[in-house]
């Protein structure tokens, strides 16, 4: 693949813009600099030797310009490495499971496994053999240490306030793929337009995305994955959920439950005593007066594809899932 040229270009000042938590201008070691330093770098990549990129907390990273076994600690890492064309060397467990996200299971069949989210296993990883870890979000200083120790090129690729489309532009260019990156997010955001377009009625409608948790009903804020891809498909909040931060809330108590009303209400859980805690209530009057259970414009959606951070595959499923709820209950 040509490798990218890293310093000047249009792509990476974008990117210094949106945040220095994304993983960005990569260069090739020494103290070059300006059109010197992108001409190390391209030559560095064709002899398959290293680029230095920052990862999101503005640590300087060698990589291998074009790396073969990537390890990735969370599905967010998976589901973009993925979306790049890339069969990651190891993986961990989905959010609150003990096996893949069950969207990305059949693309990673066979790949082994290194422990569960941001809870790598040493030996595991260390028998995978990679030259470029994929951290997440991993803020544990000792277990960085232990992963650098297996191979230097270990990066966090998420800092707390960085939507997906960020850090996938940060692995893209941390991997040597920021031209595929970039046209991945160009290709979701004409597919949301789309989606949005053709929803007919319900576009425009009131989205209510929340998620059950043992002690009650918590719903997410408009930076959040699963809000954001609402909002690009040209979808509202409701009111009380119309508040920007990248979170969810506190559990609600039943007297509070009409926060979570809306025009269409999606539920997710991700344990089973959140599921049990949401088939208790379902039977309550107050969840029965909610309008969108008496509109029937209720989806049960995948919690470990809807609560997380997100990733352009994930993107996808939620996309289908709304068009797929909003089309048929029209």
């Amino acid at each position: 693949m040509k490798s990218l040229t890293l310093t000047g270009s249009r792509a990476l000042r974008s990117l210094a813009v949106a945040g220095a938590a994304a993983l960005l201008l990569a260069g090739c070691g020494g103290s070059d600099s300006g059109g010197d330093k992108a001409k190390s770098t391209d030559q560095a990549a064709a002899s398959g030797g290293t680029r230095t990129v920052k990862d999101a907390t503005g640590k300087a990273i060698e990589v291998p310009a074009h790396p073969k076994r990537i390890v990735t600690l969370t599905q967010e890492d998976l589901d973009a490495v993925l979306a790049l064309g890339i069969e990651p060397a190891g993986i961990t467990n989905g959010q609150g499971l003990n096996k893949p996200p069950a969207y990305l299971e059949e693309k990673v069949e066979g790949v082994p496994v290194v422990g569960n989210l941001l809870q790598p296993v040493m030996d595991k990883v260390i028998a995978a053999k990679p030259d470029l870890i994929l951290a997440g979000d991993m803020q544990d200083e000792q277990v960085l240490k232990q992963l650098r120790e297996i191979t230097p090129a270990t990066l966090v690729t998420m800092a707390p306030t960085d939507d997906w489309k960020l850090s996938l532009r940060g692995i893209g260019n941390a991997v040597n793929k920021l031209d595929a990156a970039n046209k991945v997010i160009a290709d979701y955001d004409s597919a949301a337009k789309k989606a949005g377009d053709e929803l007919g009625k319900a576009k425009g409608s009131e989205v209510s995305i929340v998620r059950w948790n043992p002690d009650g009903p918590s719903w997410m804020e408009n930076k959040q994955f699963a809000s954001g891809i609402a909002l690009d498909m040209g979808l509202k909040r409701p009111k009380a959920q119309d508040k920007d931060g990248n979170a969810h809330t506190p559990a609600l108590s039943l007297e509070k439950i009409e926060e979570i009303d809306g025009d269409w209400l999606f539920l997710s859980t991700l344990t089973p005593d959140g599921e049990k805690a949401l088939k208790d209530v379902q039977g309550k009057p107050a969840y029965k007066e909610l309008d969108a259970v008496k509109n029937g414009h209720v989806t049960t959606v995948d919690g470990s594809v809807w609560s997380t951070r997100g990733g352009p595959l994930a993107a996808q499923v939620v996309l289908d899932d709304i068009k797929t709820a909003l089309t048929a209950k029209q």
